[in-house]
This record gives C-alpha cells, structure tokens and sequence, in this order.
C-alpha cells in the first residue's frame, strides 16, 4: 500500500514533511485535510486523536509528527538525499537544530498567528510581546550560526532544512527578519530556491488567503 499523507499544503509542519518527501521523489498518496472533506479528516482523527497533523499511514501504521515522520522515511524510504547523517555526532547536531528551529521559530511564530485570531479583549498582549522577543533573540543566535553555514547543520542539506524552510518562510511574514541579520535572510533566500521547498510554496500558493495577519505580496 503506498504511503498516505493526512496534511494540508498551508500548513508550516505539512511543508516540512513535503520538503523531505519532494528530495527524495518519494511517492505518496494526499489526504487533504479540508473542510470539504469531513470523511478524510474523521478517518484523520480516528488514526491521531491529537488533532495535529501532519500524519503519514502506511499499511496501518500510524507514524505522527513532522520530524519523526522524516526519520521514518530515511529508515523505511531511503532516497538519494540522506536528511538525517549515519555519523551519531553529526546526527545529534541535525536534531539540535531541527529542534531549534521547532521551538524557537516554529512556537512564537504560530503564537502571533494564534494571537491574532483572539476576539478583542481576549487578546495576549503580555505573550505577543513575548514571542516577539523570542523571535528576535533567535534571529540574532541564528544570524551568527549561519555566518559560517550553508545549511542548518553544515554543508548538506538535512532534516533540520526541512523544518526551517516552512518556519523562517512564515516567521517572516509574522514578524520581519531585520536586514541587520543578513544571514538570516540569504539562508531563507537558499531554502526558498531549493526545489523541494519551492514546490511546497507553490502548492501553497493558492491558500494564502487563509493567513490571518495578510500574506504579504512577496516569495
């Protein structure tokens, strides 16, 4: 049975999954999560009752989170592109940075978004600030990082790449990487030319509506 993907192409953890499974051709079956499709998402939540995706099925296997399901295509999908290195040392600093990039990135970014959403009154302002700051704080760790990096990790495209890509592609919608953090920009320059994650963008394209503080009319 070939592989299926319960996601949707909007969301920043879906893109993750599709920049690995993009790298290596790998070939799978969409399960569109949408609102036109109630059957699909009662058959999603019925496999992952966290109601978080994105979920990859395979012959009944229930493999959740964008990160391990990466790993689990390296395991029983391997391709061409090797996303998480054989050499423990260099494995371990791939996850150190898919993980910053999951929390540091990734979390404040989506409580701008989230934030946003709240009727009046009901706003954080106190978490908003917050997560601004954090983001600020990641920018400038990550600005010095990348000075001497092509890619997250060293010089090979990796798992962490794959999660960067979709996180600092929104975080700088949400809130504006500084031209003071040149790195910071020429490496998502680098991840939005990378095929794999071009191709996430463009799929994407046509669900920009659905961002809450505009999609600006950029990338």
């Amino acid at each position: 049975m070939a592989l299926e993907l319960y996601a949707h192409p909007f969301s920043s953890y879906s893109q993750k999954v599709l920049t690995a499974l993009y790298e290596n051709d790998t070939p799978f079956q969409w399960r569109l999560l949408a609102p036109e499709q109630p059957d699909i998402y009662k058959t999603f939540v019925g496999f992952w009752p966290m109601k978080r995706f994105p979920v990859l099925v395979e012959d009944g296997h229930i493999v959740p989170e964008a990160s391990t399901i990466i790993e689990y295509l390296g395991i029983h999908h391997p391709g061409p592109v090797t996303l998480l290195p054989r050499d423990p040392a260099a494995a371990l600093e791939v996850r150190s940075m898919d993980r910053f990039f999951d929390n540091y990135i990734s979390t404040p970014q989506q409580k701008i978004v989230y934030d946003s959403l709240r009727p009046e009154g009901k706003k954080d302002a106190a978490g908003l600030a917050d997560a601004r700051e954090m983001l600020e704080t990641a920018y400038a760790w990550l600005d010095k990082t990348m000075a001497t990096r092509e890619w997250a990790a060293g010089d090979t495209f990796s798992l962490a790449d794959c999660g960067a890509a979709p996180f600092l592609f929104y975080a700088d919608w949400s809130h504006r990487i500084d031209t003071k953090f040149a790195h910071v920009i020429a490496y998502r320059k680098r991840l939005l030319a990378r095929p794999s994650f071009a191709r996430a963008v463009d799929e994407a394209r046509p669900y920009r509506h659905f961002f809450p503080l505009g999609a600006p009319d950029r990338d």
